[in-house]
């Protein structure tokens, strides 16, 4: 029978952690690496209505993409969220591992399912982790033909699971676009690379005001590209867990799910 660890080294095989950035953490939170494994759950987060779902389906070990304790913490007290977290995988015997920025950037990973969804054809690294490779963050490729911004926002929100976020554009609807570049999560630390990349379009998320503002200001003083797709950030990195639960189910010969219940936190959105 597979072990939380036969898990781990199959994860790490496919999503090397020598490619996570250097602030990250990822691999075993919680679990005994030789404890045996029949049912894995894949998630985005974290949270205590995911370890539910856990228990609910009956999983031995939970893959997330985001690290349960990123930071430092003083105090996993069940009366905190982290804590309780903790608290109610020991008690229900489940082990909790993480995959991030390593997923992120892994072939087959994060930006790779993105970039399938958006309809990227041969999409290659935005910025690759070595010349030439295959490997690093973002991706940028064609579309299989121009189309509208509006066009393609629409095609983008009918690609990514629902949530109140939405899709959110900044540019011209009726422009063309036919290169596209993407980033899973949050992605606006990245516009310098996405500008000389001569993208039409980059989706991404957790745009925030400001650097969303300055890139749109410098677009408009050139041809008005490239235009900004905003998606959530719960829906961008969620598309990869089915290819990751597939790989593992087969591999290890354990039932392997994927969680379809929504993490990202915004449950309404009202506009005037």
């Amino acid at each position: 029978m597979a072990t939380v660890a036969d898990i781990a080294e199959i994860l790490e095989s496919r999503f090397r952690p020598e490619l996570a950035e250097s602030w990250d953490v990822n691999g075993l939170t919680v679990g005994d690496p030789s404890a045996p494994v029949r049912r894995v759950l894949f998630a985005v987060d974290p949270t205590l209505a995911v370890v539910d779902e856990a228990i609910e389906v009956g999983a031995d070990l939970v893959v997330t993409h985001h690290p349960l304790l990123l930071r430092g913490v003083t105090t996993v007290s069940a009366s905190t969220p982290k804590g309780a977290v903790v608290h109610r995988l020991i008690s229900h015997g489940i082990a909790l591992y993480n995959a991030h920025t390593n997923a992120d950037a892994a072939a087959g990973g994060v930006c790779d399912a993105l970039a399938a969804a958006v309809g990227i054809t041969d999409p290659v690294p935005l910025i690759p982790a070595e010349p030439g490779g295959a490997e690093g963050t973002g991706r940028i490729g064609l579309l299989p033909g121009p189309v509208t911004l509006g066009e393609f926002a629409k095609a983008v929100a009918r690609a990514l699971p629902p949530t109140e976020h939405g899709v959110r554009v900044a540019g011209e609807l009726d422009g063309l676009v036919s290169t596209v570049a993407v980033v899973g999560g949050a992605g606006d630390g990245f516009f310098d690379a996405v500008r000389g990349s001569g993208a039409d379009v980059y989706v991404t998320a957790d745009l925030r005001h400001h650097p969303a503002s300055e890139a749109r200001e410098l677009a408009e003083l050139g041809d008005g590209r490239p235009y900004l797709v905003d998606v959530s950030h719960y829906a961008s990195e969620w598309l990869w867990l089915a290819d990751a639960a597939e790989h593992v189910a087969d591999a290890a010969g354990v039932d392997a799910t994927v969680s379809t219940l929504s993490t990202d936190p915004w449950t309404a959105r009202f506009t005037a």
